[in-house]
């Protein structure tokens, strides 16, 4: 590892709604940041993708879903006037509830569901395997499908990303870290897995 790591946590926010927009990452971080502008100050903070129903109707927001913001211990503070406010994304509303803050937890196989990179798989495995090895982490990779995240101003592509085998303190490393760019779209950041034989 050749720089001190910056202890992360994750906010985790209740939210309601109805409805989300396709390019919701997008509108979601513009909205976050105007209500918390301590957030662009940071390229390490994350924004992690909101678990949704895709439809015939559109991408509709179940209940219970959840807002989880990975976001450096020590600013935790400064977002927590986040609670009761109204995200505004085009003609979708979203309805935060109350935040409360969790701890992350190591776990010995993490998933990420866009990492960006090279457009080449084996270009961008040794992207990766060479980041790692920069943050003293071992561990064995399983790339999945490439995906890509678009609005009308830009289009994001990576690929998901399985490690596995990771030991705790590797484990709390990457999901401090993450991997690639975009955090605040929800990209690179690592969530534990449970499984790793079918990534989609």
């Amino acid at each position: 590892m050749t720089s001190t790591i910056t202890e992360m946590i994750d906010a985790v926010f209740d939210i309601s709604g109805e409805t989300l927009p396709a390019s919701y990452p997008f509108a979601l971080w513009s909205a976050l940041a105007s209500h918390a502008p301590t957030l662009r100050e940071h390229d390490m903070i994350g924004v992690l993708p909101i678990k949704i129903a895709r439809s015939a109707g559109g991408m509709l927001l179940p209940k219970r879903a959840k807002l989880v913001l990975r976001v450096p211990a020590d600013i935790a503070a400064k977002i927590e006037h986040l609670t009761g406010k109204s995200l505004e994304m085009g003609d979708a509303t979203l309805h935060l509830g109350t935040g409360k803050f969790r701890p992350i937890q190591p776990y010995p196989t993490l998933h990420a569901h866009l990492v960006t990179g090279h457009e080449d798989e084996t270009v961008f495995l040794q992207e990766v395997t060479t980041r790692l090895a920069e943050l003293g982490i071992i561990g064995k990779l399983i790339c999945g499908m490439r995906n890509c995240m678009e609005s009308p101003d830009r289009t994001i592509r990576g690929y998901s990303l399985v490690i596995h085998d990771l030991k705790p303190d590797a484990s709390l490393r990457l999901q401090y870290t993450g991997l690639g760019t975009d955090r605040r779209y929800g990209c690179g950041i690592f969530v534990p897995y449970k499984a790793i034989s079918d990534l989609d």
